[in-house]
């Protein structure tokens, strides 16, 4: 439990770790340019003097490495590039002893085409048990040479492929990640088993991928397309109510009982915080019901353009939403998924300003915030070159996908790899930019100005000033303002062109400086 009585996870701060790009911890001279469980291990103080709660580590477990990870082949061992499940336990020991929490990824939507389970389903004939447990599909056409559906992969193109006996399989990813189907209870009873293998191990929580895509309609129809898609007035926008027969299924919640069932049966308060792009916060809010996950992820901001508007209906919304749940909101910015938002909001010094501007603003909110790796350094997306690039949606589509956001930390050093670790000329997996050496741990750790100093000073405050606060919050714009006022505190971020008057009262952080005593565009403040 926290000071206040509440469970830890509630008013945390999360740091995401990509586990490729953190840092290489593989003995000098036998590095090979790609983050690893041993260098987290060795830069858990960092994380520690920067005074987050917690750490979420992206898939380590045995992978072909197709989508870095996220097509899993075995759910309760490690990948040799990453290390070994004696690793993993010096990692929990570590953290634990620092007064760190650990969640690890876990990947229930689909499994790799390496796992065992659809290896035996493609060497097994149709509507064999091994198929069962994937959406194996006969065609349409005369010869079932055209696919079950019309659905499209989050990849790009045809969200299923076709096997040498004419069936087709569902793939709403890769064609290298075959989707589970989630009626058949050996999934969930494998599942089951992967949870309390963790959980047994130590871990604190996990991070559930594609939290609303378990189930899909049982029929299988075609996606109504957008252009006949019913359309429903919000307040701000006219938002499109898509038609989703993929994802959000109401049969989902029933895995996150039993799942919570499980979790309650650990001490510690071991918890799961649900990846659920779902359409309203309505909708996400279902996730974390009392008998169902402990959080999901609110996007929400995430997705919204710079306005104090649209900044006071997201976190107004957010709040409501999860308070009908019993809830506490989440809070993100960034992540491995989306570009980088100093980059999101301009790019170059504006850029970085909004973004503190922001991120200040997020940490005063109630609930938990969820950092993603390297942005307290002021780290923007890459132009990766295309010859660099890994994404597989990159290969599907021709975009860039997301390689830019996942470019490895800098970490001392004045040219790539930056004290990446592992030999001191293996470049990282993904080149790193020559103009980055301002940007390092070791540029940025004694100037009281850099990013990483802000960062530091913000999480120490948001401890000092709101640690079990009273988590009623008000938010709401005033022509370019947003103005959040929480436990005596009011939080103004100027979202305008032009200057405004500071509040009166005490000031107890900027996101950055104020000249001539007044409130600068892209700039925030805490104020008692």
């Amino acid at each position: 439990m926290s000071a206040a009585g509440r469970p830890w996870w509630r008013e945390a701060v999360v740091y995401q770790v990509y586990v490729r790009s953190f840092a290489d911890g593989l003995p000098a001279g036998a590095g090979d340019g790609i983050g690893d469980l041993p260098g987290i291990t060795s830069r858990l103080p960092y994380l520690r003097e920067l005074g987050v709660d917690a750490l979420w580590i992206t898939p380590f477990y045995t992978s072909p490495q197709k989508d870095h990870g996220y097509d899993v082949a075995d759910y309760t061992d490690v990948d040799p590039l990453f290390g070994s499940l004696a690793d993993v336990d010096r990692l929990l020991e570590d953290a634990h002893a620092l007064g760190l929490r650990v969640i690890v990824d876990l990947v229930p939507n689909h499994t790799s085409d390496q796992h065992p389970w659809f290896r035996a389903a493609l060497a097994a004939a149709p509507g064999s048990p091994e198929r069962a447990r994937y959406l194996f599909r006969p065609g349409q056409g005369a010869r079932g040479e055209l696919p079950p559906n019309n659905w499209e992969s989050i990849f790009g193109g045809p969200a299923w492929t076709r096997v040498p006996d004419g069936e087709w399989y569902l793939h709403l990813f890769d064609s290298s990640q075959p989707d589970l189907d989630w009626r058949n209870p050996e999934v969930g009873d494998m599942f089951e088993g992967v949870l309390r293998f963790w959980l047994d191990r130590g871990v604190d929580g996990f991070r559930v991928d594609v939290a609303h895509g378990l189930y899909k309609e049982s029929s299988l129809r075609d996606q109504v397309r957008p252009e006949k898609q019913q359309r429903q007035a919000e307040s701000m926008v006219e938002r499109v109510v898509n038609d989703e027969p993929m994802w959000d299924q109401p049969e989902v919640h029933e895995v996150y009982r039993r799942w919570r069932r499980v979790l309650d049966s650990y001490p510690g308060n071991r918890m799961a915080v649900a990846e659920a792009w779902t359409q309203t916060a309505e909708s996400m809010a279902m996730f974390i019901r009392p008998d169902e996950l402990h959080q999901a992820f609110n996007f929400g901001w995430l997705g919204t353009p710079w306005s104090a508007e649209a900044f006071a209906e997201v976190i107004t919304d957010s709040i409501a939403a999860v308070a009908a749940a019993s809830s506490a909101p989440t809070w993100v910015l960034s992540n491995h998924d989306v570009e980088r938002h100093p980059t999101r909001y301009g790019g170059g010094p504006a850029g970085l300003a909004r973004a503190r501007a922001a991120t200040l603003t997020m940490l005063a909110l109630p609930g938990s915030a969820y950092l993603y790796q390297g942005e307290e350094l002021g780290l923007e997306q890459v132009d990766v070159p295309p010859e660099a690039r890994q994404d597989p949606s990159w290969f599907r589509t021709g975009q860039p996908g997301r390689d830019g956001c996942r470019v490895p930390l800098p970490w001392s050093g004045d040219a790539p790899p930056y004290g990446f670790g592992g030999a001191q000329d293996t470049q990282p997996w993904i080149p790193q930019p020559d103009t980055w050496a301002g940007l390092t741990v070791e540029a940025q750790d004694g100037d009281p100005g850099s990013t990483l100093a802000f960062y530091r000073q913000a999480l120490a405050a948001r401890r000092a000033v709101f640690a079990g606060a009273d988590e009623v919050t008000v938010a709401r714009a005033e022509d370019d303002l947003l103005v959040v006022r929480r436990a005596g505190v009011s939080v103004v971020l100027n979202a305008g062109t032009y200057p405004a008057p500071l509040p009166e009262g005490e000031l107890l952080i900027s996101s950055g400086p104020l000249p001539g005593g007044v409130l600068p565009p892209d700039t925030a403040v805490w104020v008692r």
